[in-house]
């Protein structure tokens, strides 16, 4: 016989309901007849035993998956009017669905009808949703339907049985980059990365605005109720404390000002010189865009990239070039990126000099096409390839000065934000084999994940997106990707994701296969979820858990801006005022 709902079960918990007997049960899975007095709801965690004949005490848990309710006696919809009236006799039903996540011992056998549930708390709970085996790699995400804690395992993130993470949903409503740098902070927080914290890194690129600007702000309308969901995940509500912001340099500015308005704060501006562009071989990011990656294009770029390399010589200090046995246009050093183009155009039109810097089986469409792509690069590019401005020490992209860096795209036309994502992703993925050590971690923050490694076609690009996810964990570069769309993005990279997580999604894009991860009434819970409130799957729990997470603790727009907590105030003031004007002598 099970226990009655209205006594106390184990543990002294009042049991929420009975094990169905009229729904078969499986030990996968089982039905709750929910008591008149109590109610499930779903995401709850219940518990019940089930007795063997040798007398062991199996303890099988599980997930709320689904809640129906219904009269039972009832035949057609009309009769509850019946019912209400008290003409027709009829009981009211609720019966919840549970998907089995956890059985201890391992010995697979169904529920007992007639057994009491209850609700999963403290060490039932945590055993429920394996957080006991987490031991000190527990990383708290959020808080679950029931406003306990909720953890993913930091060995499936950082590389030691799993890396990387994939956030899609909506744009705008899915709030999917608040919730990776809220990843992030949980991360350098929890504990997880010991003495590591200090000098792991995250490289965060911002493509949307100057949200992403002010990590290292308190956000002023930080409520005390969320600061109190902080104090219960045991992390700080406090910003990121060592940020530095790389922005573009002013269009049309001798000086190099980055292009930002609201921040004033350790920002520097950043732009690759002429002589790193041909010194590192920079102009197959030039053809980054997925269409443009043809085969007659591969070698022309290679062998021009080549021949850039080998003969550029570096004039001065502010990175303009010559190219040996190339007389350039103007007859001077080449220090704009348009200059370099037109050099090229002039080499690869002249039949005479073609043949030293192409094979001579190239033919002249694609020499014509491959001029008409670059020259349509001058605009986008020109602010950030370039060699007319004074030496300013560190100029390109680095994580070496801050635990946190963001790249700041918003500013960049489409095919400049390629080239700038492709050209610092190598630098880094690179900078990380030569270190020969994973430890400490490199985290990479990218959204619009769906643009730079498109299922279709081919790039630079997406060929380093894709070292990164296969090779990236076991170098310590762990990918954090967000996109709209994950059925759009390179199957073989999602499928290098340990955790994935979905916020509000498309009805249409729910229905794709890539989100077969979340049971039925989690897919369309997804069409409705409101901001903050993400599904996250991973690999040690069977069922994907709805959490919600707390209110960014850092501003994440201007008019949030709280106290600056940051450790540095912006690259040093040039020496000389008129440095980055004209270094050319004077005519006379």
């Amino acid at each position: 016989m099970g226990e009655s709902v209205a006594e106390p079960g184990r543990n002294g918990m009042v049991p929420v309901g009975l094990v169905v007997g009229t729904v078969a049960a499986s030990p996968l899975e089982f039905s709750v007849a929910v008591a008149p007095d109590q109610f499930l709801q779903l995401d709850d965690v219940v518990v019940t035993d089930r007795p063997l004949p040798d007398g062991t005490l199996v303890r099988i848990a599980g997930v709320v998956t689904n809640v129906e309710a219904g009269h039972e006696g009832a035949r057609f919809a009309s009769d509850v009017f019946l019912i209400d009236q008290g003409a027709l006799p009829a009981e009211v039903s609720e019966v919840a669905e549970v998907t089995v996540t956890r059985v201890e011992p391992e010995v697979y056998v169904p529920p007992r009808p007639g057994t009491a549930v209850r609700r999963a708390t403290g060490g039932e709970r945590d055993s429920a949703l394996y957080f006991d085996t987490m031991a000190d790699a527990k990383v708290p995400v959020g808080l679950g339907r029931d406003g306990q804690p909720v953890f993913v395992n930091f060995e499936f993130v950082d590389g030691t049985r799993g890396g990387h993470v994939s956030i899609s949903g909506v744009s705008g409503i899915a709030t999917k980059t608040s919730f990776a740098t809220f990843l992030l902070h949980s991360i350098f927080n929890c504990g997880v990365l010991h003495g590591e914290a200090h000098n792991t890194k995250a490289l965060i690129f911002s493509v949307k605005g100057e949200d992403l600007l002010f990590l290292d702000y308190t956000n002023s309308r930080l409520t005390p109720e969320q600061r109190a969901k902080y104090a219960q995940l045991g992390l700080p509500a406090t910003s990121f404390g060592n940020v530095q912001v790389f922005a573009p340099p002013r269009p049309g500015d001798a000086s190099g000002t980055p292009d930002v308005r609201a921040r004033d704060k350790a920002v520097s501006p950043f732009y690759w010189t002429l002589w790193d562009f041909c010194e590192q071989e920079l102009l197959v990011f030039v053809f980054a865009d997925g269409e443009d990656e043809r085969s007659q294009y591969t070698m022309l770029i290679g062998q021009v990239a080549a021949r850039l390399r080998r003969d550029a010589v570096r004039v001065g200090d502010d990175g303009a070039i010559k190219v040996s046995g190339v007389e350039a246009r103007n007859g001077g050093p080449l220090r704009t990126f348009e200059q370099l183009v037109g050099m090229i155009e002039d080499e690869l039109t002249d039949e005479d000099t073609r043949r030293d810097w192409v094979a001579g089986s190239t033919s002249i469409g694609s020499v014509n096409a491959f001029l008409r792509r670059l020259r349509s690069s001058v605009r986008p590019l020109g602010s950030i390839v370039r060699g007319d401005l004074g030496h300013r020490g560190d100029h390109s992209v680095t994580t070496s000065k801050a635990q946190v860096t963001v790249v700041d795209l918003h500013n960049l036309p489409d095919r400049a934000q390629r080239f700038v994502v492709g050209v610092a992703l190598r630098q880094e993925f690179r900078s990380k084999e030569l270190q020969g050590t994973a430890r400490p971690l490199m985290f990479v923050v990218l959204d619009e994940l769906n643009k730079y490694a498109p299922r279709d076609g081919d790039s630079p690009i997406k060929q380093i997106l894709l070292d990164v996810a296969e090779r990236g964990r076991s170098l310590g570069v762990i990918l954090i990707g967000a996109q709209q769309t994950a059925s759009e993005v390179e199957r073989r990279i999602v499928a290098n994701c340990s955790i994935r997580v979905a916020g509000r999604l498309d009805p249409a894009e729910a229905a794709r296969p890539e989100y077969g991860y979340l049971p039925p009434a989690q897919r369309q819970r997804a069409t409705i979820a409101k901001p903050g409130t993400m599904f996250v799957s991973q690999p040690d729990i069977p069922v994907p858990l709805a959490i919600e997470f707390p209110f960014p603790a850092w501003a994440t727009r201007p008019a949030e801006k709280g106290v600056w907590t940051g450790v540095d105030t912006g690259p040093a003031a040039p020496a000389d005022p008129f440095t980055g004007l004209d270094d050319d002598p004077p005519p006379f």
